[in-house]
């Protein structure tokens, strides 16, 4: 009796609906077939956003504050590419720092790094002067939740 209740039991289990199909949460795309790659690193609001990031994340202390520090930026020579979505990539593998970081933010930032080479030097410390009083790398402590 005990073994036929079991054999009824797992006979059912067959029958279980389940669905896999593509409504099934996927992993989000970045590269360049993302749509916001498009979105932030042709727009200048989004690029001047990302220069405020710039400092306020603490970018500035191995960049430098023109982006001309250890890590130069400003040459448009970099390891991991230089098209925005390959900057994106990099700030987003820079470790728990670039995780942090929203993923909006993240974009802003990629854009402005991107566009680096081709903005005016004078362009690049502007975000010194709007920030005057904001917190700045060591005392940032993340995105309020």
């Amino acid at each position: 009796m005990v073994l036929f209740a079991a054999v009824l039991a797992m006979s059912g289990c067959s029958r279980e609906k389940r669905v896999i199909d593509a409504d099934q949460p996927v992993t989000e795309r970045i590269g360049a077939q993302d749509p916001r790659a498009h979105q932030f690193g042709d727009n200048l609001f989004q690029v001047s956003q990302g220069g405020r990031y710039f400092a306020w994340y603490g970018c500035n202390g191995c960049h430098g504050e023109n982006a001309r520090g250890r890590a130069d930026l400003a040459d448009g020579h970099w390891r991991h590419g230089a098209t925005v979505d390959r900057v994106f990539a990099s700030i987003t593998g820079h470790g728990p720092t670039g995780l942090r970081i929203p993923v909006e933010q993240r974009w802003q930032l990629a854009a402005y790094v991107q566009q680096l080479p081709r903005l005016d030097p004078a362009y690049r410390r502007r975000q010194d002067i709007d920030q005057v009083g904001e917190a700045q790398a060591d005392q940032w402590q993340g995105p309020v939740r």
